[in-house]
């Protein structure tokens, strides 16, 4: 009685059966659960972003020039009779390099010399109306008053002598004057008066460079309280090489005046040569520090003019993602401005995901 309501036996399936039998079910219309994701493993070198204190650069005008410019002027007026020197000639300190000569002084030296002659003349003749005078005094013919009067005749003929001569000597300093001399060691920059121009006293011959050479930077007067003596100075513009670091060098002396709404700063630099006076360069001064993100050039790959980063991204082949970069101080790392945030994780441009 009871064996005719048991339950029927069934035996186990294998798991081989299940496998075939949820393929069967699959192909009836079922679905399959997605499988799980699983990170994409990626080879070569990583970074993560993190933000960096980096130094804030401005582009500036610059000009190669000397401390100072020494002016080697007329000291006379007069006709300018030689000027022996040319733009770009090397000159020593009180070197003649012309002669301004004003033919009156002539005329005036051999006048004040006829004088001192005639004044020669008249010390003969007193001298010896002196001696006469002496020797009748000393027999009793003349008084003491007339051994005087003859005495003072004498040194007053002589005085008038030494005045000619004196005179006839600052005519001669004056004529001396005439030469050019150059005020300082340096190069000539400027020597536009032709010999044979007629100049007056203080007229400006040539300009000579005086002093080290430096470079002035041409700064905006809303860059006044930024830049201070010892501020970091990049010289971009004298940078022969594109590809090498710009020469670097720190601010020397900040000159306080404004004019027309600049101000002016000079850096010391190795290697600048006088040749190279009056050359306006660009240069990059430091006004700040900020954070920024900076990583090194192998992260960024250029792709027709677009710049990409490479991101790995879960359960996905890592991804290149368009970014804007700004070169830094240092030619072998970049700025990333846009594209990428703080955090992300970086790989190099030859690395890519695994097979």
């Amino acid at each position: 009685m009871l064996s005719l309501f048991r339950r029927p036996r069934y035996t186990g399936i294998s798991a081989p059966a299940l496998a075939a039998l949820a393929l069967t079910l699959s192909a009836c219309g079922g679905k399959t659960p997605p499988p799980a994701e699983r990170a994409v493993e990626t080879k070569g070198e990583t970074l993560v972003l993190r933000p960096t204190t980096v130094t804030e650069w401005k582009d500036v005008g610059a000009l190669v020039t000397s401390v100072d410019m020494a002016d080697a002027r007329a000291r006379i007026p007069g006709v300018l009779e030689s000027l022996t020197v040319r733009e770009g000639d090397l000159v020593r300190k009180g070197q003649v390099i012309g002669r301004v000569v004003d033919s009156r002084l002539g005329y005036e030296g051999a006048a004040y010399g006829a004088q001192a002659a005639a004044a020669t003349a008249q010390v003969a003749q007193a001298e010896a109306e002196l001696a006469r005078v002496r020797y009748l005094h000393a027999h009793g013919v003349y008084a003491q008053a007339r051994l005087d009067q003859a005495e003072a005749a004498a040194r007053a003929a002589r005085a008038q002598v030494a005045a000619a001569k004196a005179q006839q000597s600052a005519v001669g300093a004056v004529a001396g004057q005439g030469a050019v001399i150059a005020p300082s060691a340096g190069r000539v920059l400027i020597a536009q008066v032709p010999a044979g121009s007629a100049v007056a006293a203080g007229t400006s011959i040539a300009t000579i460079t005086s002093g080290p050479m430096v470079l002035r930077l041409e700064l905006p007067e809303t860059l006044g309280y930024k830049v201070r003596v010892g501020s970091a100075v990049l010289a971009t513009g004298l940078a022969e090489d594109k590809a090498a670091a710009a020469p670097r060098a720190t601010v020397g002396r900040v000159y306080p005046a404004v004019s027309g709404g600049q101000m002016s700063a000079d850096v010391s630099l190795p290697g600048l040569a006088s040749a190279m006076v009056g050359r306006r360069v660009t240069a990059r001064v430091a006004v700040g520090e900020r954070q920024a993100l900076v990583v090194p050039r192998r992260f960024v790959e250029t792709s027709y003019g677009i710049d990409y980063v490479t991101i790995p991204v879960a359960g996905n082949a890592p991804s290149r993602v368009p970014v804007q970069i700004a070169p830094s101080d240092d030619p072998a790392r970049v700025e990333i401005l846009s594209g990428a945030a703080s955090g992300d994780t970086l790989v190099a441009a030859q690395a890519g995901p695994r097979p």
